[in-house]
């Protein structure tokens, strides 16, 4: 194995482990809707979503990213887990 291919078989390891991680996030949404649904709360929650995103721009800001990149991917996440909580109480892919 050459060493880009060994460089190329980290990324391919550290990219499964990322979709390991975003399936279980998405599927952290029924816990979180059924919260919302006894608090009776909305779906979207732009409060919650705003600390979000900020977390994760401080996060990467403090391991050199791009802190933009970084919060467009986490703003993806989110719409995930909208989408999804949607989709769990029977309302489709309605925002």
């Amino acid at each position: 194995m050459t060493a880009i291919d060994e460089v190329r078989s980290k990324i391919e390891r550290i990219d499964n482990e990322i979709i390991k991680l975003i399936a279980e996030r998405t599927d952290l949404a029924n816990d979180v809707l059924e919260s919302k649904r006894q608090e009776h709360r909305a779906i979207n929650d732009d409060t919650q979503n705003h600390v979000v995103l900020d977390r994760a721009a401080n996060i990467a800001t403090e391991k050199n990213l791009d802190s933009g990149a970084v919060k467009e991917i986490f703003e993806i996440l989110i719409r995930m887990s909208i989408e999804r909580q949607h989709e769990l109480s029977g309302e489709g892919n309605l925002p």
